[in-house]
Formats: C-alpha cells, sequence, structure tokens
C-alpha cells in the first residue's frame, strides 16, 4: 500500500499534482456528460471509499453529469480538493464546461461526528435544498448544513475547490463511514435534490 499526503507548507502549485496522479498504474478516470447538473469524487476508490459509487449512481438515476477518479486498493494519495486543476486533465475540463452546479462527494473520519452529512460548499440555497432531502430519508443520521458548524478543513470554501470552479459553485457533500455502509437511500435522496433543484 502506498500512501500520500499532499498538505501545508508542501503543497507546491507549480507542481502538476492531478497529473501525476492519473499517471499512477490502475488510476482510473471516468466522465459522463449529461445535464448541467453534476455529481464528483475525485476522491474515490481506495481513498474515500464508495464515494464514487455513490456519486456515479446518484447522477445516473438524475440524468446528471459525472466526473471520478478512482484510485486502485495499493494506493491512498490524498491531494487536497484545491489542487485538482482542470487544465492537468481534459475530462475534468470537459466537466467544467458541461455543468453549471455540481455536488462533490466525499467521505470523513472524526470520531467527534460519527452518524453525520456535511454539506459545504459556496451554494448555500442548493446545501438547504439538500439538507431538505436527506434529513426524513436518512433518520439516524445528522445533517448538518450550517457552516459554522461544519469543520474548517472540510467546509469546501476555497475557490480553488472544484466544487467551486462552476458558474454557480456547488455543495461539497462530507459523508462518515456509517452514512456510507447503506447508501442506496442516502443515492435516492441526491438524485431526488438534483431533479428538483431551481438554480436561481
Amino acid at each position: 500500500m502506498t500512501r500520500h499526503r499532499t498538505k501545508g507548507p508542501f503543497q507546491d502549485r507549480k507542481r502538476r499534482y492531478l497529473e501525476e496522479l492519473l499517471a499512477c498504474r490502475g488510476v482510473e478516470e471516468d466522465l459522463a456528460l449529461r445535464s448541467r447538473f453534476g455529481f464528483m469524487a475525485f476522491h474515490g476508490g481506495s481513498l474515500e471509499p464508495e464515494t464514487d459509487a455513490i456519486a456515479a449512481e446518484a447522477a445516473k438515476k438524475s440524468e446528471a453529469s459525472f466526473y471520478a477518479v478512482r484510485q486502485p486498493p495499493n494506493l491512498r494519495w490524498h491531494i487536497p480538493s484545491s489542487l485538482f486543476r482542470a487544465d492537468e486533465s481534459p475530462k475534468l475540463r470537459a466537466f467544467f464546461e458541461r455543468v453549471d452546479v455540481v455536488v462533490t462527494v466525499h467521505g470523513f473520519r472524526r470520531t467527534a461526528f460519527p452518524r453525520h452529512v456535511m454539506l459545504g460548499g459556496r451554494n448555500r440555497a442548493l446545501a438547504a435544498h439538500l439538507a431538505k432531502a436527506l434529513r426524513p430519508t436518512l433518520p439516524d443520521a445528522v445533517v448538518v448544513d450550517d457552516l459554522s458548524k461544519i469543520p474548517k478543513p472540510i467546509r469546501g470554501v476555497h475557490p480553488d475547490n472544484p466544487v467551486n470552479v462552476p458558474r454557480l459553485s456547488g455543495v461539497q457533500v462530507e459523508l462518515s463511514p456509517m452514512v456510507r455502509t447503506e447508501p442506496l437511500t442516502l443515492i435516492d435522496a441526491l438524485a431526488r435534490a438534483a431533479r428538483t433543484f431551481v438554480a436561481g
């Protein structure tokens, strides 16, 4: 198992991290262009398990566009979201050219938040819309759409974060392991929210 972390003062803004990741053996990049609403999971595969499957199924059910990067079992390289750049991937660039608004699906693990779904990102209207869809569907989960109650590292408000690149930005959905273990109702709620969201 190869593990990498790219963080803090070790970030090199001139380095092409996504390009390096995509060149690693076993890494897969997936793209499906459909509607102007998009789902992403660029920490998929072994890094944040089930996130790519959840995003893919929600996109399929809602006829939304979809982009994912999946890491193989022998690799876990966490590249911060703000270092995923469209000029390093034709597929990512095509995705951003297609969508107006996006939901990025991530996984997180913190003992203080064992049953939580955190809704970050800059599109707060979409965050509220998602929260309204998720709360009745996931009664055992704690759905948080108040940015002040989301830990700063996973708020998803950095302007270079892919969730904020589309014209209307989007929502960074952070899922605790408990929520990811039984994803069917979660997928249905995400798809329903995507179909019914009216962009302002």
